[in-house]
């Protein structure tokens, strides 16, 4: 794909979340992405799988805010993180789909018709987050 434009791609993608540590712990520990550093003033953390980075930003009242709605809110639908391989994508659903706090929405099939393969699942911070394949 060519470059057009004034853009150059996605600098980073922010995502709000109820519980900042939860998050942060099933991005570095069971995706395996690096922390990059955090901030406990906002709080904020920001990870890494090497190709995209990710600020997750804590909600500012724990207690009292608006979940996830991806059919009546404006804003993220979701997030896709593209697989090196369906193999990779069968590993990672396993470990996410067992992972505390995580809620799957589907377990890895064919998008439409194929052949790409994907999942769906929200992250323990209420986020929703899709495991793509495509061998094209």
């Amino acid at each position: 794909m060519a470059a057009s434009g004034l853009t150059r791609g996605v600098d980073h993608v922010g995502l709000t979340v109820s519980d900042l540590a939860a998050s942060r712990e099933f991005f570095v520990a069971c995706l395996g992405w690096n922390l990059l550093g955090e901030n406990d003033r906002y709080p904020a953390a920001f990870v890494s799988d090497g190709f995209t980075r990710v600020t997750l930003w804590r909600v500012s009242d724990t207690a009292d805010f608006v979940g996830f709605d991806r059919r009546r809110n404006v804003g993220l639908h979701h997030l896709a993180l593209r697989m090196a391989s369906e193999a990779d994508l069968m590993t990672a659903f396993a470990a996410v789909a067992q992972w505390p706090g995580v809620v799957v929405e589907f377990a890895p099939e064919l998008s439409g018709k194929g052949p790409k393969i994907h999942a769906m699942f929200r992250e323990p911070g209420g986020n929703r987050i899709e495991l793509a394949w495509d061998p094209r």
